[in-house]
């Protein structure tokens, strides 16, 4: 199975006609090849774009209006929803997640399509109370071509929340996926095509991320970027495109604390929080990866959770189980060279969950960890494992919950568990993180529900209305009539 790039609505091989290995991550066996990309390929990409918005809003894209594109995204919404299992199966055989988490992704996917196709035509401008003899106002205009690069932990759901937005305000797109997880994106925009939209308007470059991902980023003809990936690679991509005042949306990394108060209903928050980090196999930007509980209940708490965490089994996608393997072997390797350390550091693992027997060895997988009293200063408290471990550690008061809280590089998610009204909104407001939930952790989602983080988790937004704007440039217009 050879997978080319998708490229004004035709399938081309790479320029160098080099391949890349698709793995699959539950036995590590090779299934198919993708197409390295390289700065040629990125080239023909950005041309179609440009040529499907044209150079002043001209193109057989730039031209439709928002109603007409909120039909083609209702389109393609509805071509996925008949296709669920088709993308679950792609998403899977992808990124090893368990087929019903994969299925999930794909109905996500759909939601986020759909929540775009009704938002194109209902991103309205502003008119602007001025001097006397003026009329002024605000419209919101497409950048032109975005640039999507995307990683491998969700690539279906961000595809959906971030080129779903650009599309709806007007953009064209081109789109490098993780080369671990192309398959899915590939399909997607080869489904575009098939309903109706433009060519050029959905271009697909695979391959390295130093390679493709890098002439993306640095490439002229792109008008903004959207990166969703590790902190490092972010600050990478926000100074090079800096280098020619490329706008930039990031959505980074975090180590997001779930805060259990003596109060909170247990019961309730228990199996969120176990969920919150063994989704995924903990390979999420917004993973509940570090557990506060106060005192008073922190071994009530630790113990009711290790019984959870021995229970917790990681196999291969089509058994759903609550975690398939890890992506990819350096992966495995990184999560593994992290829990060496936490051993070398003398830290407590208090449970830890099993492998199926039909998990083969070759596979990527990793077990469940839980922690317990974890230093706040030890790395495993500090850095991301993007791995299904949980760090625990208690808490006396509330300021010292929220020192915790706070106490890190990252600001993406956190989860508050307390029935204390006044407590609730407190912590919330003094809570450096993009997302707070309270007695719960995600909310099931939110396609609705603006994302994205402070500090070393990024800036920008994805998800929701305000989504779309980071695609869009406001200009003001001003009128003088007498």
């Amino acid at each position: 199975m050879r997978k080319h790039h998708f490229i004004g609505n035709a399938w081309c091989e790479a320029s160098s006609g080099e391949t890349l290995p698709i793995i699959d991550p539950s036995n590590g066996a090779e299934v198919g090849q993708i197409a390295r990309g390289t700065a040629q390929d990125v080239d023909a990409a950005v041309a179609a774009a440009r040529r499907a918005v044209g150079e002043t809003f001209d193109g057989p894209w730039g031209v439709l209006s928002a109603s007409e594109r909120g039909r083609l995204l209702y389109r393609l919404a509805a071509a996925v929803q008949d296709r669920i299992e088709e993308f679950a199966l792609l998403e899977a055989q992808d990124t090893g997640k368990s087929i019903k988490t994969a299925r999930t992704d794909a109905i996500f996917l759909a939601r986020y399509l759909e929540f775009y196709a009704g938002a194109c035509d209902k991103l309205h401008g502003d008119t602007i109370p001025f001097q006397t003899g003026f009329t002024v106002m605000t419209i919101r205009e497409p950048h032109g071509v975005t640039g999507h690069i995307i990683p491998w932990n969700y690539p279906i759901q961000i595809f959906g929340r971030t080129v779903g937005a650009a599309l709806a305000t007007g953009n064209a797109c081109v789109v490098k996926p993780a080369e671990d997880a192309s398959q899915s994106v590939l399909r997607l925009a080869e489904l575009a095509a098939e309903v109706g939209f433009p060519a050029g308007v959905i271009n697909v470059v695979t391959g390295y991320g130093h390679e493709a991902g890098a002439c993306l980023t640095a490439h002229q003809g792109i008008d903004h970027i959207s990166f969703t990936g590790s902190t490092a690679t972010g600050r990478l991509i926000a100074q090079a495109a800096a280098e020619r005042h490329c706008p930039v949306t990031l959505e980074l990394g975090g180590k997001s604390p779930q805060i259990v108060f003596e109060d909170a209903n247990l019961d309730e928050a228990l199996p969120v929080i176990v969920t919150a980090i063994v989704q995924n196999a903990g390979q999420t930007c917004s993973a509940g990866s570090r557990l506060l509980v106060q005192r008073s209940i922190y071994e009530p708490v630790l113990q009711a959770l290790a019984e959870r965490f021995r229970a917790l089994k990681a196999g291969p996608p089509h058994l759903g189980l609550d975690m398939g393997p890890l992506v990819n072997r350096k992966q495995y390797e990184q999560v593994k060279r992290i829990l060496a350390k936490a051993e070398a550091d003398g830290l407590q693992v208090m449970a830890r969950g099993a492998l199926h027997p039909e998990a083969a060895s070759a596979g990527y997988y990793q077990e469940a960890l839980l922690y317990r009293d974890v230093p706040h200063d030890n790395s495993l408290a500090q850095q991301e494992v993007f791995g299904p471990v949980l760090a625990a550690m208690p808490f006396e008061s509330e300021e010292e919950a929220i020192a915790l809280a706070n106490g890190t590089d990252y600001g993406l998610v956190a989860g508050i568990w307390t029935q204390d009204g006044g407590r609730q909104m407190r912590v919330a407001r003094k809570v450096r993180s993009g997302q707070v939930f309270i007695n719960n952790y995600g909310a099931g989602g939110g396609v609705e529900l603006p994302f994205g983080g402070m500090k070393s988790s990024g800036y920008g937004r994805e998800k929701g209305f305000e989504g779309m704007l980071g695609f869009t440039v406001l200009k003001t217009i001003a009128i003088r009539h007498g």
